[in-house]
């Protein structure tokens, strides 16, 4: 292994997600040189042609930049619902799972669960969690969906599927929520506009942090009307930032510049996916590397998550757990496909030995 290191990979993989990428030249450039102004008074014009770009790319009326993607889902949890609503989730999804419990501590909401394929909401499973009107009921406000999805390895939510969710909730008088964290790799793995993915919705959060490469923020977009309940939701969160300009400089570079490479990770990520397909103990579902992720299952492999993933970075490659079995590896702006046959070379001797 020593001799692994010293001559076939010296440079470190970092595979735990898209999140660890850096800003590009032009962004630090950008930012340097960014035109600021006070954001809570609405006075930052970079922030505000972020905005503008943002709720374009979109097809919404207005937007908001954020801190963070988990604030830009929680805002529109709390400018959708009241207190005591319901809100249904597929059992996987970031909302429910990585988001700390907001939507309950914070937006005082209840979730209800409904089983997805491969995070793939089944309208059926949604019309079943829907309730008749009710004394001893919650009244259920608001389904969210993500698109692509994570904990199903960055699978995409077919638009047509969309446009019924949003048919049957709208008649319903129920608004629906994208978590388009990544929408962008969806529009790009289906060579379609983003907007055709968030057309229906009544609200949508994309990152710029993640595989745009931008240092921080997201956007979250929806009605004008909406987006002035959200900024002022926002602002009771301490989210309110005032010279953000510096931030948003790299926001445009990542919406303007940073879209279109997106294929390199999904080409990259099938790449790894077939090739760890080939290694004898690890288990691959294909039809999951849809996007820029490939998770795969060492369970016969005589390992599991958290003795495989040391031996890995032994190697200077990092990937993210899945327990107990499972590992998840994220392609990026700055991971080669070099760095992929790197990847899988050592995972092969890994499993080898």
């Amino acid at each position: 292994m020593e001799n692994f290191n010293k001559s076939f990979n010296l440079k470190k993989i970092d595979l735990r997600s898209d999140t660890v990428t850096l800003p590009t030249d032009e962004m630090r450039d950008a930012m340097n040189n960014a035109k600021v102004g006070d954001d809570v008074y609405q006075e930052d014009p970079t922030v505000n042609r972020l905005e503008e770009l943002g709720a374009k790319k979109m097809g919404k009326e207005g937007a908001l930049f954020v801190p963070s993607g988990t604030m830009g889902n929680l805002l529109a949890v709390l400018t959708h619902c009241q207190r005591g609503d319901e809100v249904i989730l597929e059992m996987d999804s970031h909302i429910y799972y990585y988001e700390v419990g907001g939507m309950s501590a914070v937006a005082g909401v209840i979730p209800r669960l409904i089983i997805g394929d491969k995070g793939i909401p089944d309208i059926q499973n949604i019309k079943l969690a829907l309730r008749d009107e009710n004394l001893h009921y919650p009244k259920t406000t608001l389904i969210c969906l993500e698109n692509t999805h994570n904990r199903a390895g960055g699978t995409i939510i077919p638009p047509m599927l969309t446009t019924e969710i949003c048919q049957l909730a709208h008649q319903q008088n129920i608004a629906v929520h994208l978590d388009g964290a990544r929408i962008f790799n969806a529009a790009i793995a289906l060579n379609i506009e983003p907007v055709l993915l968030a057309k229906n919705v009544d609200s949508v959060m994309f990152c710029l942090s993640k595989g745009l490469s931008a240092p921080v923020g997201s956007i979250l977009a929806g009605s004008k009307e909406f987006i002035q309940r959200a900024r002022k939701n926002r602002k009771m969160l301490g989210g309110g930032m005032r010279q953000a300009g510096i931030l948003a400089a790299a926001g445009i570079v990542a919406l303007e510049k940073m879209v279109d490479r997106l294929k390199e990770d999904h080409k990259n990520a099938r790449i790894l996916g077939e090739g760890l397909a080939d290694i004898s103990g690890i288990k691959v579902d294909l039809e999951t590397i849809q996007t820029n992720m490939a998770c795969f299952d060492l369970n016969k492999s005589g390992m599991d998550t958290y003795q495989f993933l040391p031996k890995l970075a032994e190697y200077n490659i990092l990937g993210s757990p899945r327990p107990p079995t499972k590992v998840r590896l994220v392609t990026h702006y700055g991971i080669s496909e070099n760095d992929i046959y790197a990847t899988i070379k050592a995972i092969k001797e890994i499993v080898r030995n």
